[in-house]
């Protein structure tokens, strides 16, 4: 659970939960990749907590002329939860199949 910025701070920055959660992971994904620190004093050392202090500065927004609309946002990561239960499903069914011989 963050402490700071408070989610109110936060939500008066952006229209709904999801938004800030797919907001907040793509540019924590961008600092982890080495685009530059918008804040110069940062309370976080994690890159999504940085992200959320970005956002609550209001150095980060969405773009409001962008394609990707929250439905289709919201469909591309259902599309990524499906994708990732079966690789582990795969995976699991391939362990099964051989046990460790310990």
């Amino acid at each position: 659970m963050i402490s700071y910025p408070s989610i109110d701070k936060l939500l008066d920055k952006v229209d709904s939960r999801y938004s800030l959660a797919i907001l907040a992971a793509k540019r924590a994904h961008q600092l982890e990749a080495g685009e530059f620190e918008m804040i110069d004093d940062y309370k976080s050392s994690k890159t999504v907590g940085m992200a959320l202090e970005e956002i609550a500065a209001g150095k980060v927004v969405i773009d409001p002329n962008s394609d990707l609309k929250e439905a289709d946002a919201e469909a591309i990561d259902q599309e990524e939860q499906l994708e990732n239960a079966e690789r582990e499903d795969r995976s699991r069914n391939l362990d099964s199949d051989h046990p460790d011989e310990n």
